[in-house]
């Protein structure tokens, strides 16, 4: 009898498991026709779908909204400065960020208006939410791209101009790479403009320290309390600031 216990106690931990194997489980895949003629996917699918969506978020952080350009102008504003890690990495993309949250706020709040709330609502399709929450952003995304990169892409994915009549026309596949060849060369050139004035601090220094014959002194010791005094004096964060928020709405 003292045997039998322990296959008894083994039986009765299993039972559970092979009851809960044995139950039907929520299908993966359930595909439902629509009364507009369309299909409406399971709950589960769209939560995969979404789940897969969100890996690609940071990407689409980086390359479809404002992100760029402000890292990049920051980045040079550090080396101009001369500061080495002052400000830090985790600063200056927590700064970046949250300028992004303020300059994309508008496109946002469309995205939300014309695609979002709809589909919460029950009164569109998934399929249809997505299109009309590519508008705003592919407004925003074509106001600040150059049609000279948006012909170079075109004619390396050899489009024929005749389909590239609207900007409805254009795909998502061209207008990104598009939008980040721009967003790069506006960053240069603003970087440059912020450039400009260290970089005639640095002369002035190591030409009054080669006329006095202080060559082993270097110059960043000495141009840097200036550049950063220039720094304050202009109040040079709010014109950085300003000039990035501003360069988007011009």
């Amino acid at each position: 009898m003292k045997r039998m216990l322990p296959i008894f106690a083994l039986l009765l931990l299993l039972l559970p498991a092979g009851m809960a194997l044995a139950a039907p489980g929520m299908a993966a895949l359930t595909v439902m026709p629509s009364g507009n003629g369309g299909q409406t996917w399971s709950l589960s699918i769209q939560v995969l779908a979404l789940m897969t969506a969100l890996t690609l978020l940071p990407a689409a952080m980086i390359s479809m909204t404002s992100f760029t350009r402000i890292i990049i102008v920051l980045a040079i504003l550090r080396q101009a400065l001369g500061t080495a890690q002052t400000p830090s990495n985790q600063i200056l993309i927590g700064l970046s960020l949250f300028l992004t949250a303020f300059i994309m706020t508008p496109v946002f709040g469309k995205i939300y208006h014309d695609g979002v709330q709809p589909y919460l609502d029950d009164q569109i399709s998934a399929e249809q939410a997505l299109q009309q929450s590519a508008g705003p952003l592919r407004a925003f995304m074509f106001d600040q791209t150059r049609e000279t990169d948006l012909d170079m892409f075109a004619g390396i994915a050899h489009y024929d101009a005749s389909s590239l009549q609207s900007r409805d026309d254009v795909p998502f596949s061209l207008l990104v790479p598009a939008y980040v060849t721009s967003e790069l060369k506006t960053a240069f050139q603003i970087g440059f403009l912020v450039l400009i004035p260290f970089l005639v601090i640095d002369l002035v220094v190591a030409s009054v320290l080669m006329s006095m014959g202080m060559m082993m002194l270097s110059p960043m010791i000495i141009s840097l309390p200036f550049k950063i005094m220039l720094f304050v004096l202009v109040d040079g964060w709010s014109l950085i600031m300003g000039t990035l928020a501003s360069s988007f709405y011009m």
